[in-house]
């Protein structure tokens, strides 16, 4: 995979931005570097990321202690190439976008550690399909 001159700005949201939108952008971060610029954000931010998402983004040598819950206000006037909302429906707002894709993935914040661990493992698989899916449609609009 080559990197692409413009990064797809990918945005990934849920209510509190503190544990499943903030590990998928560590995730897009990790995975995507050079393809995509990731950022997260909440409908309603609870202001803290989640101590246990650290805790278990830690386990994979990410640090998420240095990043903030954050609103949709904060976040860059940028065109966003895939919004990715985490199974907030009613909650997340409509944001322009030329993909948008709900995950439907559950709360972990009142899950037993195995299970935050799943919902971790999951979002990774996401990111990671999401990242290549991206990349494939890129290179296929840059042949035509």
């Amino acid at each position: 995979m080559n990197h692409l001159d413009n990064p797809k700005q990918v945005l990934f949201v849920c209510v509190e931005n503190a544990c499943r939108s903030q590990m998928a952008e560590a995730f897009a971060r990790i995975h995507g570097r050079g393809y995509v610029t990731a950022y997260s954000s909440g409908s309603a931010p609870s202001g803290t990321v989640n101590k246990r998402a650290i805790q278990f983004m830690l386990e994979l040598d990410y640090d998420l202690s240095t990043h903030q819950s954050k609103p949709l206000t904060a976040l860059p006037q940028v065109q966003w190439d895939a919004v990715i909302t985490m199974g907030c429906g009613d909650q997340c707002p409509l944001l322009p976008t030329d993909f948008r894709e709900d995950w439907q993935i559950p709360d972990p914040k009142d899950v037993s550690d195995e299970t935050f661990r799943e919902i971790r493992d999951t979002i990774e698989g996401r990111v990671i399909a999401l990242i290549q899916d991206l990349i494939a449609a890129k290179s296929q609009s840059a042949q035509h």
